[in-house]
């Protein structure tokens, strides 16, 4: 069984596939091709040798959904609503997240006024009908939706959450060639505002998906692919392709959260339950906590920010993401400070050093000046780096301007840009109550390896994993991940009012929908209630078996919550009443693959030679070594370079990397400090 899995980011797209008959491992990278994705892909394919007939299983991860929202080029979208909540979507929330910030502007709602239209139905929080649904005006407006132009169209009614049979009877009406959200189908939790959002950001996108999927579907087919296709979704789970046509949604966080499911398996497979993944691209860098072997989960983020983005609410992998990659820009302000990102300049035409017509300084072109790459190695020596543009870049946009060296301009823009990376780590662990030091860091992505040891010593992190193809490691990560969906039912009542039985009613129905969904014989089901102070505006996940649910599960239920809040938080007050929010089903299948084999080792001279590499003020003459030559057990002491085909790792002076029996390169980061002394 040959299973290929393509990631698609802002600057590269990766391919790592294996064949579990010949045990072989096959990867490629290819510069992206935002004018066609399909293209990126194509490249890859071609590139790994790989014949599309032979492929049992294609698993894919793309940027395409976020991008279509960041950007704005959905399709033109209607929303239908209850009489009376017209512009609940477009007033949001009345808290302002930075008080103190006055350029602050509210996101722009992704529907305009003119196109939400009302219909008279309303129901009680109960479920119960306070007023039927209006079908002569329903059809009326039906029909107003197809005179707009609108190519899709999203319904969300009050309170169906609790009972849809309002929104089942307008999805009747509505045009079938035009693609619709029905909000009780998407997500089934109360909060309107957000509930709308979720639905309005799935019909918004769902135009371009289709189109992208279809057209991936038919480059595939015509070239003989007949195995199944799988999408990444935003939970670190996998949908099949119908499912990711209907609930584009959940593939907004596709790309990035692949590495994340890598790297918590890493971490267990070597010892480590408790990881930090950093996973740095050519366009950002991002950040993921592991605890106990499972990366943390977020219920729903804010697309372009909590200030002023988006409000999507299903499930996602809780990742900190900030604009520093290798192709994050390099510039002087107006105040004459140096600032690098959040601006990008991704695949085309890139960094000044790829020759593509890229005039800014880059990441990537302080690390080519700084001697941490190979100008002549870099892909392994597929794409040649041109040092005289980096060169030239810098000094004209940052050296001259602040009066500094070439050297000293480079170096800064590598600093600031590990700050930044460094304050995404603080954010997934600190900020959430845990301290870096008691976790392994797993650096990852194409340039991850090159900064995760600065960022390891900036924050005292003893321990460092560079996993196997880091460079692909998203893509070895969709290789992994599991079939998975979430299912989460809004259930609010005080702890001490609940209905058990009631609530296993809800579980047992959850589960209905997810073996309709996954389609697999063999399925976990993972139970949680999110739990509340009463009053409070956030809830935690708490862990519960359904065949235990008894008047006397209200104890367990909320000793948890104390001791999760505790270690979240730093406290807890258990004589505080507690209330129940939702009910939480994670369904998963088995996945296809429990891991991967180690790359097969080159029988050649792992020493490559010696070049100078800047890390303070000066240049020191580094050894350069081949990783794909290292011998399980070998051992170079920093500082060093250890180049492989899509990744370059770079040791600090008294750090020392160990090969591993697998493969992956153990390194013990001469400043980290372990705070339990576990490490």
């Amino acid at each position: 069984m040959l299973i290929v899995a393509v990631d698609i980011g802002g600057t590269f797209t990766d391919l790592l596939g294996y064949d579990t008959a010949t045990g072989q491992l096959m990867s490629s990278k290819s510069p992206s091709t935002p004018a066609g994705l399909e293209q990126g892909i194509h490249d890859c394919l071609k590139k790994a040798g790989v014949r599309i007939n032979g492929i049992d299983g294609f698993v894919h991860g793309s940027t395409i959904a976020i991008n279509t929202v960041l950007e704005r080029r959905g399709a033109r979208t209607a929303l239908i609503v209850t009489k009376g909540t017209r512009d609940v979507y477009k007033i949001g929330r009345g808290n302002r997240p930075d008080a103190y910030d006055i350029w602050f502007k509210r996101a722009e709602p992704l529907v305009p006024r003119h196109l939400t239209f009302e219909v008279e139905e309303r129901l009680f929080a109960t479920g119960e009908v306070h007023t039927p649904l209006n079908v002569v005006q329903a059809e009326t407006i039906a029909r107003q939706v197809n005179a707009s132009g609108a190519e899709s169209v999203a319904v969300c009614f009050l309170h169906s959450w609790n009972n849809p049979i309002h929104e089942q009877q307008m999805a009747q009406l509505l045009n079938s060639k035009t693609y619709r959200s029905v909000s009780h189908e998407i997500l089934r939790e109360y909060g309107e505002y957000e509930r709308i959002s979720t639905t309005v950001l799935n019909s918004y996108i769902g135009p371009k998906v289709n189109a992208y999927l279809a057209e991936l579907e038919r480059m595939l087919g015509e070239q003989g692919f007949r195995g199944n296709l799988s999408v990444m979704q935003s939970n670190g789970g996998l949908m099949s392709s119908p499912v990711a046509r209907q609930l584009p949604v959940a593939m907004l966080e596709s790309g990035p959260v692949g590495g994340f499911i890598a790297a918590a398996r890493t971490g267990a497979a070597l010892g480590y339950t408790n990881v930090i993944g950093f996973d740095m691209g050519g366009t950002t860098a991002k950040a993921n906590l592991a605890r106990d072997g499972e990366p943390q989960m977020s219920h729903g983020y804010h697309i372009g920010g909590y200030a002023s983005g988006q409000p999507m609410m299903l499930p996602v992998v809780d990742t900190v993401e900030v604009g520093s990659g290798g192709g994050s820009i390099a510039k002087v302000d107006q105040t004459g400070s140096l600032k690098v990102g959040p601006v990008s300049a991704g695949a085309d035409p890139g960094p000044a050093c790829y020759g593509k017509g890229g005039t800014d300084p880059t990441v990537t072109d302080a690390n080519l000046l700084l001697g941490r790459l190979d100008p002549n190695h870099f892909l392994g020596g597929e794409m040649a780096l041109n040092i005289e543009a980096a060169r030239e870049a810098i000094n004209r946009c940052i050296a001259r301007p602040l009066g500094l060296s070439e050297t000293e301009a480079a170096r800064a823009i590598v600093k600031i840009a590990v700050m930044n990376m460094s304050l995404a780590v603080r954010q997934v662990s600190v900020e959430r109550g845990y301290d870096p030091r008691d976790f392994v860091i797993i650096g990852f992505g194409g340039a991850g390896p090159l900064h995760a040891a600065e960022v390891a010593r900036s924050l005292h992190i003893p321990l460092l994993v560079i996993p196997n193809f880091p460079g692909q490691f998203s893509a070895s990560g969709m290789l992994l991940a599991e079939p998975r969906h979430d299912f989460v039912r809004t259930y609010y009542r005080p702890l001490d009012q609940t209905d058990f039985t009631e609530l296993g009613g809800i579980a047992a129905d959850m589960e209905s929908q997810a073996r309709e969904r996954i389609g697999a014989a063999d399925i976990r089901m993972r139970h949680f209630l999110e739990v509340r102070y009463t009053g409070q505006d956030f809830s935690l996940p708490i862990s519960v078996d359904p065949k235990c649910y008894a008047q006397d599960y209200r104890a367990t239920v909320g000793n948890a919550f104390h001791e999760l809040h505790q270690t979240r938080f730093g406290y807890h007050d258990p004589d505080l009443a507690l209330e129940v929010v939702n009910a939480h089903l994670t369904a998963l299948a088995p996945s296809k693959l429990c891991a991967l084999p180690p790359p097969s080792r080159r029988e050649e001279p792992a020493l490559m030679g010696r070049r100078p590499v800047i890390f303070d003020s000066h240049a020191i003459d580094c050894p350069v070594y081949r990783r794909e030559s290292l011998a399980p057990g070998e051992q170079i002491d920093g500082p060093a370079i250890i180049q492989e085909y899509a990744s370059t790792t770079v040791l600090f002076p008294d750090d020392r990397a160990e090969v591993t029996v697998s493969g992956e390169l153990l390194i013990r980061c001469s400043s980290g400090v372990s705070c339990s002394g576990a490490l």
